[in-house]
């Protein structure tokens, strides 16, 4: 009987030190995706600021646009133009919103400028790469209508988009966003963009 109830502890104790050690290892890896970058999916390129970097899919036709060109509300913007036609749009914005201090208050600072006609299609917390609690985001997907100004498709294309929201190490609040012609993103380009994102 002695014997067997050393065996059972023997056991027990086996089971509990590897349980440690995967643990320690699990917090590792977690601690070391804290620390480095995000992947970006091959043929990608990234758009750099002072809070973050992401990924757009430079190999479907996405071009970084010139500081010259863009709108003074956007850090770094990357289109995809089609005959003219803007049909596609990555865009990262920086203190776009004051009284901002986590990433609920961004998302919600974020989503009141999505626009009217807009559709959310669903709203989650995101860990993003990067140092904690910078980690922390907000992820909202939609979809909305082309309103056809400024070289945009035609009034009334659908248009489906996913934006970011969170505050980076220094407390600086930003949003990424890319919206693009319904038919030409499915979920897994939306993945990757959320994924490719490093926080600063």
């Amino acid at each position: 009987m002695t014997m067997t109830r050393r065996l059972h502890a023997g056991r027990r104790a086996a089971t509990a030190a590897l349980g440690l050690s995967l643990l320690l290892a699990l917090a590792g890896c977690d601690d070391a995706d804290a620390d480095g970058k995000a992947s970006v999916p091959e043929g990608w390129s990234t758009l750099d600021t002072d809070s973050l970097s992401v990924g757009y899919p430079k190999d479907q036709g996405y071009a970084e646009q010139p500081a010259a060109e863009r709108s003074r509300s956007n850090a770094a913007v990357a289109l995809k133009v089609e005959d003219g036609i803007r049909t596609g749009m990555v865009s990262v914005q920086l203190n776009f919103a004051t009284g901002v201090s986590d990433a609920a208050e961004a998302a919600a600072a974020a989503g009141a400028g999505i626009g009217l006609g807009t559709t959310r299609k669903a709203t989650e917390d995101v860990r993003l790469t990067g140092p904690s609690p910078a980690r922390d985001a907000r992820r909202i997907d939609y979809d909305f209508t082309a309103d056809g100004k400024d070289d945009t498709p035609t009034r009334g294309t659908p248009m489906t988009g996913v934006l970011v929201a969170g505050v980076d190490s220094g407390g600086v609040p930003f949003v990424v966003r890319l919206n693009a012609v319904r038919d030409a993103v499915d979920g897994e380009d939306l993945d990757a963009f959320v994924g490719s994102i490093t926080v600063k």
